[in-house]
């Protein structure tokens, strides 16, 4: 991707959710920085913005945010600037994008901070939004699996291939159009948030809904098919899928370093973290150890997540689909 010197824009990044079903994880640690191979989820993120030449970036945290805000700081160590900002209450994506109404003054990017993205041609949501002359644009991605669409949003689009109708987590589906959680907004959408009301379905200001007041106001909206592959992490399942997956993608297993093991222990398609210590000579396929972790047992793990404080068996919770990736 082509670096944009000296940005016209502001990146955001919303990271202020409990996470609940991410237990027990999410209780000592917030979702944004969970390891995927051996770096948090933010850290990726925040390196994608640096990569288009966003170094201006605003976070905002809730749950647990000082932990974010202590390991990230002020970005100098990633080559960005953060500054935070902070929400109180959970009520929705779209009153999360109000809270950083103060800190933004032009155009911007804004990542859902619990996604994994694996980022194709970002640079096209630039190009559209500079064609159109702002408004919105909406990462997308073609997706076969409706199941897949009724978790996201659905789009509708008209002749010239704007969007005329968002729709959260849809019942039906009626194209391959996935919206995931990226997108490029101008500071229109301030307006049309404080114009959103509560949905009936989740009691909760949707970032779909105020999407569809900027369209109802005339204002455009675009797709951009620039998104290869997104996985939400909402259980601990997908987070062992996430980091087998990137892992795989680099050549199969990621070993961190000062990784102590005796002779016949057995590493496959895992990711291990560093200063992880194996007192066994065990075989660990298809899963995860987190730094610093003492590895006690004496016997194997598959499609496990290890922590300093504990052990998660992730192969339950894995979907067909993953299921199908990893057999």
């Amino acid at each position: 991707m082509p670096e944009r010197k000296n940005s016209p824009y502001t990146g955001a990044i919303l990271a202020a959710g409990r996470g609940s079903r991410m237990a027990p994880f999410s209780e000592n640690c917030p979702k944004p920085l969970l390891p995927i191979c051996n770096r948090p989820l933010i850290e990726h993120q925040i390196e994608i913005m640096r990569s288009i030449g966003i170094t201006d970036i605003v976070v905002l945290v809730g749950h647990k945010g000082f932990e974010i805000s202590r390991h990230l700081g002020d970005g100098s160590a990633l080559g960005v600037n953060i500054r935070y900002a902070e929400q109180s209450q959970a009520l929705g994506i779209a009153h999360a994008v109000g809270r950083l109404e103060g800190l933004i003054d032009k155009p911007f990017l804004l990542f859902l901070g619990d996604i994994f993205f694996i980022p194709g041609e970002i640079q096209s949501m630039f190009d559209l939004f500079e064609e159109q002359g702002g408004g919105a644009v909406l990462a997308t991605k073609e997706e076969r699996d409706p199941s897949a669409i009724r978790k996201n949003y659905a789009l509708r689009l008209d002749e010239g291939g704007y969007v005329k109708r968002v729709i959260e987590k849809p019942r039906h589906t009626f194209n391959t159009l996935k919206g995931v959680g990226l997108y490029l907004f101008d500071l229109t959408i301030f307006d049309a948030i404080r114009r959103t009301p509560r949905t009936a379905m989740r009691d909760e200001y949707e970032i779909t809904e105020s999407i569809q007041v900027l369209i109802d106001d005339g204002l455009p909206v675009r797709p951009s098919n620039s998104i290869v592959d997104d996985i939400n992490l909402t259980t601990p399942s997908d987070l062992l899928f996430c980091n087998l997956m990137r892992a795989r993608l680099t050549g199969g297993s990621l070993i961190g370093q000062n990784l102590r093991a005796p002779d016949g222990s057995e590493v496959t398609q895992s990711v291990i973290g560093s200063n992880v210590e194996i007192q066994h000579p065990i075989s660990i396929s298809q899963s995860v150890i987190f730094d610093n972790t003492v590895v006690r047992a004496a016997s194997g793990f598959h499609r496990y997540i290890l922590t300093p404080e504990i052990q998660v068996d992730c192969s339950h919770g894995l979907t067909p689909a993953q299921l199908s990736d990893w057999s």
